[in-house]
């Protein structure tokens, strides 16, 4: 059944605080994000199955202890190019899972002025195959209105039917997670913070500007 997790960890709220900084530059705000990643993937383990065992010490004692399985049973699917930083923090926790990458865009061009709605544009699909006992994960920075995270589960789904199907973003909106669960209410929506708004270009207000840009350069 679909959620909403605020990863409310004060650190993770200090690191985002550093990423709203228009001051904050090139290099300072992509390492935010690959910490941001980590801190997320520390979250959503909170949630996987966990099995006792037992293991002998080099003392010859037994010694109980747990295993998390899913570990190894990890999809994460990438949004071009602004998710690469959050994956490389994801990554840093999920170290055996599989990848995945799509690149979409939202189509800036055809944007009817005042609608929320966006045609997205989706140019490479590259997703290994999604087994039933899978955690799908899938990353960009911003939620906002949904329409390129509607889009690219689209196809991702195409690949399988995982266990479970989570989208990780630093910033969402009420409407994109409305948006994101009406049409797959299902998926499990790992976020940092819900801001109030969405402008009338479709960006996150008061949000942290173009994620994409900001990493790698660009205007």
């Amino acid at each position: 059944m679909g959620r909403v997790v605020i990863v409310d960890h004060p650190l993770a709220q200090a690191i985002l605080t550093t990423l709203r900084d228009r001051n904050t530059r090139q290099i300072e705000f992509r390492k935010g994000l690959v910490r941001l990643g980590r801190l997320i993937g520390y979250e959503i383990v909170k949630s996987m199955d966990v099995e006792t065992v037992e293991v002998e010490t080099p003392l010859g004692v037994k010694a109980r202890g747990v295993r998390i399985r899913d570990l190894d049973h990890v999809v994460i699917v990438q949004v071009l190019r602004a998710a690469m930083p959050l994956v490389e923090g994801l990554v840093k926790i999920f170290a055996n899972a599989r990848m995945g990458v799509v690149s979409a865009r939202r189509v800036e061009e055809t944007h009817r002025p005042g609608s929320l709605d966006f045609d997205v544009e989706i140019t490479y699909v590259k997703v290994p195959r999604i087994m039933e006992d899978d955690v799908l994960i899938v990353a960009d920075p911003m939620l906002a209105t949904g329409s390129t995270i509607t889009s690219v589960l689209s196809h991702v789904l195409k690949y399988g039917n995982p266990k479970r199907t989570l989208v990780v973003s630093v910033i969402s909106t009420k409407y994109g997670i409305d948006r994101v669960l009406s049409r797959y209410p299902f998926v499990e929506i790992y976020t940092v913070a819900i801001d109030p708004e969405i402008n009338e270009k479709g960006y996150i207000m008061p949000g942290l500007g173009d994620a994409g840009d900001r990493a790698f350069g660009g205007s």
